[in-house]
């Protein structure tokens, strides 16, 4: 078995592994680079295998990245199936066509406006690209092993980290490798806590926050005295959400807050139809989550659904004032989430509310650092809103959550391979692990191969 690393190493973005083993040539995560510059321009350099020698794509998520570059491997000559969840490829077909529009969307809008060194701009792939990669999904269950042919099955396992979301473990009926993708928290107030893994000969474990601990802070009491005192400016907080995951944690935080009045009764827009479609999911998922069917209905309603371009636009009018915006991306790389920044990020009565990790190279990161003037489409707009982060509303784990999960291996991996985070965070995880569990640690190098 040989597994070489094509993304997610010095990046949290671009997870791609591919495993060799049997004859058969495995595709774990499919996702897009994003962030820096450098980073990105990985999604347009051929891959360093041929699509058509791949036999098959399992995906641990559905976030694009680790499941966003796979119109293009399918455009590219990909005809095996993908492999995932259910919930998986349900989160996917909303996903990938969104991402292919969005690209689109930019790429007409870079040549309107010509703020594009390229002649023409162009997408990466189309909406119709991910829809015809769509019918390649196939569907598994948690906890039956799937024939991927030559002796080679993968199994998939709740990893708690969005809905769908998976451990992948691959065996060759001699070695198992398994796949933490993104690490789930044990105590997340949505999603079900990550199944137990006791045994593999090696392992890749993500390294999000593997420098860092979730503050002991309480996110929701932070979030209602956000929206208290931005309300009492009479301004509008925008929140930046991943559509998947982020979203339904913030809309259930805010139904909560409601529910113990603790923040005034001013109106809630949700505006992503693919983070609509997202929360309409927890109602046919509920194995994923902890919701019950009653709360998972009033979570689901608490907001008022924002679907065309029109009403997206009429939000910017300020009649609702004041108000709370969710729309995506969680790292305002995109999306309509950009167009609310223009409209209110000059103005100090607004805040500007991210709820999670911010990779290098984004806006979110740039917002959050502090600038005081940020880039949108192809203009640089002031930035007077409040600017601020709730650090403990992450869905990844924290290093000690990490650990936790790794003690219940009930012997050690024969080498654990650190990957997805940025170099410290990587860097100090290796030290953690090595400390505390004395286990054999490498944060291996993009496109580094391992015979295992």
């Amino acid at each position: 078995m040989k597994l070489t690393f094509m993304g997610a190493t010095g990046t949290v973005t671009g997870s791609k592994y591919l495993v060799e083993a049997g004859g058969k040539k495995i595709l774990v995560d499919c996702g897009l680079f994003q962030g820096l510059k450098e980073l990105r321009l990985r999604n347009w350099a051929p891959l360093p295998v041929d699509p058509t020698e791949i036999d098959a794509v399992v995906l641990t998520h559905a976030h694009l990245d680790h499941s966003g570059y796979i119109p293009l491997l399918v455009r590219n000559g990909f005809k095996g199936p993908i492999y995932c969840s259910e919930a998986t490829e349900d989160l996917c077909a909303i996903l990938l066509p969104d991402s292919g529009y969005l690209q689109e969307a930019d790429a007409e809008r870079a040549n309107r406006r010509k703020y594009t060194k390229h002649k023409p701009a162009l997408p990466l792939y189309t909406q119709a690209d991910a829809h015809r990669s769509m019918d390649q999904f196939k569907a598994i269950p948690f906890g039956v092993p799937q024939a991927l042919g030559d002796g080679l099955t993968v199994s998939l396992s709740r990893s708690g980290h969005i809905l769908g979301s998976a451990f992948v473990r691959i065996d060759d009926g001699g070695t198992s490798l398994v796949f933490s993708g993104d690490l789930g928290r044990a105590d997340d107030p949505v999603m079900v806590p990550p199944a137990e893994i006791h045994d593999a000969d090696y392992l890749v474990v993500e390294s999000t926050y593997g420098d860092r601990l979730h503050r002991d802070s309480d996110a929701e009491k932070k979030l209602g005295a956000i929206i208290r005192e931005t309300a009492a400016r009479g301004g509008t907080v925008l929140i930046p959400a991943f559509a998947v995951g982020r979203t339904q944690t913030v809309l259930y935080h805010i139904h909560q807050l409601k529910q113990a009045g603790a923040i005034p009764d001013i109106p809630v827009f949700l505006d992503s139809p693919m983070a609509i479609n997202a929360t309409r999911l927890l109602k046919h998922h509920r194995a994923d989550h902890r919701l019950s069917g009653s709360l998972c209905a009033e979570v689901c309603h608490i907001a008022h659904y924002v679907n065309t371009a029109d009403e997206s636009r009429a939000l910017d009018e300020g009649l609702a004032v004041p108000q709370v915006i969710i729309s995506a991306s969680g790292m305002a790389t995109g999306g309509r989430i950009l167009h609310h920044l223009k409209h209110f990020i000059g103005d100090a009565r607004n805040t500007v509310l991210f709820t999670g990790f911010q990779a290098a190279g984004t806006r979110g990161a740039r917002l959050v650092h502090g600038e005081d003037e940020i880039k949108i489409h192809g203009r640089l707009w002031p930035v007077r809103a409040e600017v601020d982060i709730l650090h403990n509303m992450s869905a990844h784990a924290d290093y000690s959550e990490i650990l936790g999960w790794l003690g219940h291996f009930r012997t050690p991996p024969k080498r654990t391979f650190i990957t997805h985070g940025e170099p410290e965070a990587a860097s100090s995880l290796r030290m953690k692990i090595e400390d505390h569990l004395h286990w054999d640690v490498t944060v291996p190098d993009y496109l580094g191969q391992v015979d295992l």
